[in-house]
């Protein structure tokens, strides 16, 4: 009988010279860790900024002239008393630094609030009053009567002053300037002191407010306007506030909220963000 290949005796056939090398895409388990580690660790966002925005104390010419940013115009007697009394509504807040326009009615206000804290008052030019050109100076009552005026109350956005800056360069360099402040004080609470005009563009800017909009809005002297700036989005948690400002004191480790998207947000305490009202806000002034 010749052999069938089912008899055939058995050969040893030579392993491939690679069989006993690990597979190029085969990882050691020890390093494998490693690997997904450096993949799924990403950088953490910033914490959020609590940014506090403060329109200065009055002047002799509030309500009657657009001072702007004519040189030489310091509070008045009512006004130092309304910047003291700021002072006193933000003592117990945790303020890591206090900005302000640098000409004298927004300095002074925000030094009767950096001197509760034992801080010094850092000029900030990006939140001048607008250049208001030719227009500075006047009286309220004779601008009103010009064609511009119409414009500055219907289209702000398209508003430019004789010689001057239009609303909407206004709110681009303030809203720049107010995003550098909050990139350089991650997790901290900030003080910008600032006018009308520009406080008003930035709370049009972080609602989503179109700037044809923003005459809507009344930024009151030494009224406090509160936003929480982080990655994620913005939240104003006061708007013209002239009141009391404690529901923005943090509060103690051991009373944190239980609820993790409340801990998370880092809503400061007094509730949510739409429950801090906005029923102590004083009557609209003039915007001067």
């Amino acid at each position: 009988m010749t052999d069938t290949v089912a008899d055939a005796p058995a050969t040893d056939v030579p392993a491939p010279a690679d069989a006993d090398r690990p597979h190029a895409d085969a990882t050691p388990d020890a390093e494998k860790p490693e690997t997904d580690k450096a993949e799924t660790e990403k950088p953490k966002p910033p914490p959020a900024t609590v940014l506090l925005l403060a329109r200065h104390a009055v002047t002799a010419e509030t309500g009657s002239m657009l001072s702007g940013r004519k040189p030489g115009i310091d509070l008045s007697d009512t006004g130092r008393e309304q910047a003291g009394s700021l002072g006193e509504r933000l003592a117990a807040l945790p303020i890591a630094a206090v900005y302000a326009s640098p000409i004298e009615r927004t300095m002074q206000t925000a030094e009767a609030v950096a001197v509760k804290h034992g801080l010094e008052v850092r000029e900030l030019p990006g939140v001048l009053e607008a250049d208001y050109g030719e227009w500075t100076g006047g009286k309220l009552g004779d601008l009103a009567k010009e064609d511009l005026w119409r414009t500055v109350q219907r289209a702000p956005s398209r508003a430019r002053f004789p010689d001057g800056e239009s609303l909407a360069e206004m709110q681009v360099r303030m809203v720049a300037t107010l995003e550098r402040v909050v990139a350089d004080h991650p997790g901290e609470t900030v003080v910008v002191v600032s006018h009308a005009d520009p406080i008003k563009s930035a709370i049009a800017h972080y609602n989503g407010t179109h700037l044809d909009h923003f005459q809507r809005i009344v930024v009151s002297p030494a009224s406090v306007t509160v936003f929480q700036l982080s990655a994620h989005g913005a939240a104003m948690l006061k708007c013209n506030d002239t009141g009391s400002l404690e529901e923005l004191i943090p509060r103690p480790a051991d009373d944190a909220p239980n609820d993790s998207a409340e801990a998370a947000a880092g809503t400061p305490s007094g509730g949510s963000a739409g429950e801090l009202s906005s029923t102590q806000h004083s009557k609209g002034e003039a915007q001067a």
